[in-house]
């Protein structure tokens, strides 16, 4: 085998080997998507009382707020149809990060969900959506709150339990691209203490 046959297959190998590892990169994939997906949201609740309305109930979760969901176009041409970027939101998974220094956190959990994300236009609303199972209370880190329990998160000692609810929303484009996009609340967890109150 001469030489530049063997340069020749070197190349072929590299290149072959960079667009394996290219593929299979997420943040092409993500960027490959002709939109973006930008969710986003407006708190109107940050204190929610355990004694007077569980986290697991709808009540307390139908006030948090709202959560909104546009699909950007990335390369936009005036006058192009744009009816094929329209994005299908198919499901949305809720996980849990404390920011009080404690790690307990409920399970997380997967919703479906059906709609339609114009592309280029206004803002698309999720209606009733929930971000606690029925059964959380009975998880950790609240039933600790608990004044059976000893009222106190066992990690921090104190009364109040403050973690980020993470939403991720996952969808494609008419024409069948991957999107995906995320937003949080921060939430502060207590017992007997004044019930769903709203953001200061």
């Amino acid at each position: 085998m001469n030489i530049k046959t063997k340069n020749g297959i070197r190349v072929a190998l590299l290149m072959a080997v960079a667009a394996v590892s290219f593929s299979c990169s997420s943040e092409f994939t993500q960027n490959a998507a002709p939109v973006e997906l930008v969710a986003s949201n407006i708190q109107d609740l940050q204190l929610i009382d355990l004694a007077g309305d569980p986290v697991g109930e709808e009540n307390c979760q139908r006030d948090i707020g709202q959560v909104a969901l546009r699909a950007i176009v990335k390369n936009a041409i005036d006058g192009a149809d744009q009816r094929f970027n329209d994005v299908k939101i198919s499901r949305y998974r809720v996980s849990y990060v404390r920011n009080d220094g404690g790690s307990l956190v409920p399970a997380p959990f997967v919703r479906s969900v059906d709609l339609l994300v114009p592309a280029g236009g206004g803002a698309t609303n999720l209606q009733n959506f929930v971000v606690f199972q029925a059964d959380a209370v009975r998880q950790q880190p609240f039933v600790s709150l608990l004044p059976q329990n000893g009222g106190r998160d066992p990690e921090t000692g104190r009364q109040i339990v403050r973690m980020d609810v993470i939403m991720d929303f996952f969808g494609e484009t008419l024409s069948g691209s991957n999107v995906a996009g995320r937003t949080r609340f921060t939430l502060d967890f207590c017992y007997d203490c004044g019930g769903c109150s709203p953001k200061q």
